[in-house]
């Protein structure tokens, strides 16, 4: 398969996804317009820093002023749980250096996840190519979103109006579903859950996120070790 062919399957796996990006973007970009940040601005953070959930948080900070430090190390929490992804990544493709950096710049929960799921059913399984298309899909979502949201300023409604509580989570539970695919990979995610849930309770949203991530994560790796001890016994 080549490069183009590939790269739009990648790209349109991601559409069905928007409905979730869009109204987050929007409601991304109506936030920073409020925190006082400028269209340019606004677009900017979208453009370079690319992560909806640091983003939010960051122009909440902006509105606040909280200090540099603070806003860094919140938005280094909130995107801590890439460098899993990127490790899970680097089990499946073999990149170049300049196929890593871009792959990494442009990475996020939903090309991930549909990389994993999608890209694996392709014949030769996950290239570079699926996985650039599926992540510069929402990138031009998320981009033509914040423009708009923030060109419309006052006339669009608060960001709690926009559905973003509800859509979101619904998107994540449509990407877990198709990774839970045996009882190992359900008691996982059911650990993870309840550990994050648990966390949350005590933790900032950010810490939470990466404990439950690297807790989820580890919880697999010795659960699958220890079943392919036991089939080995048995072999």
């Amino acid at each position: 398969m080549n490069f183009s062919t590939s790269f739009w399957q990648g790209f349109r796996a991601l559409v069905p996804l928007w409905l979730g990006t869009v109204p987050f973007a929007l409601a991304y970009a109506v936030t920073a317009r409020a925190a006082g940040l400028s269209v340019g601005d606004t677009c900017l953070m979208s453009l370079t820093t690319f992560a909806g959930a640091s983003q939010f948080a960051a122009a909440g900070l902006f509105g606040a002023h909280a200090g540099g430090l603070s806003i860094v190390l919140t938005t280094f929490l909130l995107n801590a749980r890439h460098l899993l992804y990127g490790l899970s990544l680097a089990r499946e493709l073999r990149l170049t250096l300049p196929q890593r950096v871009v792959a990494a710049q442009f990475l996020t929960d939903e090309a991930y996840g549909v990389a994993v799921v999608s890209g694996a059913r392709l014949p030769g399984g996950l290239t570079f190519a699926f996985l650039l298309g599926a992540e510069l899909s929402l990138y031009l979502s998320w981009n033509v979103s914040t423009l708009l949201g923030a060109l419309a300023g006052s006339v669009l409604p608060p960001p709690e109006q926009l559905g973003v509580g509800v859509v979101f989570p619904l998107a994540f539970l449509g990407l877990l579903v198709p990774l839970v695919v045996d009882r190992l990979s359900l008691l996982v995610a059911l650990a993870a859950g309840l550990g994050g849930w648990a966390l949350s309770r005590v933790l900032p949203g950010g810490l939470v996120i990466l404990l439950a991530g690297v807790g989820g994560a580890l919880l697999g790796a010795a659960l699958l070790t220890r079943r392919e001890q036991r089939a080995g016994v048995r072999a």
